[in-house]
């Protein structure tokens, strides 16, 4: 039987959910949580019980390049990064943390992630897990569809995307003040965990098309090897989650100019595009899929 979060590390969870302090309802006055260093520690004990050694930043001056444009020369710095699993955001964190430079762990401390409502509306063990590291809660458009889906009333639709709405605009104002404070944003641009086999879970969102907008310099940051896999009995439980020993690599792209990417992207159009925000954000997920490609290729 495989190890899971919920066979290996369920014992701490009465313990994990008295530490937490995460919002169980987000609201537009739940838009920023700071990291709850509390139940951080649950989440690195995982990385260190299972990412075997050689694990770790496979080009760190990528990394040191964002830092430095944010700390020296006052840039909004972005992290996009392909989402395999609820261990990726942990495990950049981690890795920076743990690199042995002043720089990296600074950078590890600066790192705000755009997260789901859902890691903390799901249940206490998740949203204790995803509390450890300091988020920009959002409501996904893909959320908002599943919920208006279960509803009956139009007055109950309308309700809920006045909620998202509320929502969002508040994350918008956070994620904006954690850029003045130098904080680093992190975005997973598919919005959700890919799936083997399922090609939509690779796709990336069009909202991500503002992000290039508002955003200075970026890496684009891939993950090579994995932790933490989706169960494929129980794709639908995070606590589920099968867990196994490997030796897992980020890599970063070289430092990238968000608005030139962006403008790039659109001079290459062709005539006939129906959704030029989303054209961008192919180009992004493109990108993301080839550096996962090239450094698979020199993997041992």
């Amino acid at each position: 039987m495989a190890d899971t979060i919920k066979s290996v590390y369920g014992k701490f969870f009465a313990e994990m959910a008295q530490k937490s302090a995460a919002a169980s309802v987000v609201s537009e006055n739940t838009s920023y949580e700071e990291a709850n260093l509390e139940t951080r520690k649950y989440g690195y004990k995982m990385i260190s019980d299972y990412a075997l050694p050689g694990s770790g930043l496979g080009n760190p001056e990528a990394f040191k390049a964002l830092y430095d444009a944010v700390t020296k020369e006052g840039k909004r710095g972005l992290i996009m990064m392909e989402h395999l699993s609820n261990m990726d955001l942990p495990s950049i964190v981690y890795f920076l943390e743990n690199y042995g430079e002043e720089w990296s762990a600074d950078m590890s401390k600066r790192i705000v992630a755009i997260a789901g409502k859902k890691l903390n509306e799901t249940n206490v063990g998740v949203r204790a897990f995803a509390e450890a590291f300091s988020r920009v809660i959002v409501y996904p458009t893909r959320s908002l569809i599943d919920a208006q889906a279960k509803m009956e009333t139009q007055e109950e639709k309308d309700a809920e995307a006045a909620r998202a709405k509320k929502i969002n605009f508040a994350s918008m104002r956070a994620m904006n003040e954690c850029s003045k404070r130098g904080q680093i944003i992190l975005v997973f641009p598919s919005g959700t965990r890919y799936r083997p086999g399922v090609e939509e879970t690779r796709r990336g969102l069009r909202e991500m098309d503002s992000y290039l907008r508002i955003f200075d310099k970026m890496i684009l940051v891939t993950m090579n090897g994995q932790c933490l896999h989706i169960s494929e009995d129980n794709p639908n439980d995070m606590l589920a989650d099968e867990l196994t020993h490997e030796v897992v690599t980020l890599t970063a792209s070289p430092l990238i100019d968000c608005k030139e990417f962006r403008q790039q992207s659109l001079e290459n159009l062709p005539a006939d595009c129906e959704d030029p925000k989303q054209k961008t954000v192919d180009d992004v997920m493109a990108y993301l899929r080839k550096q996962h490609d090239d450094v698979e290729k020199t993997r041992k």
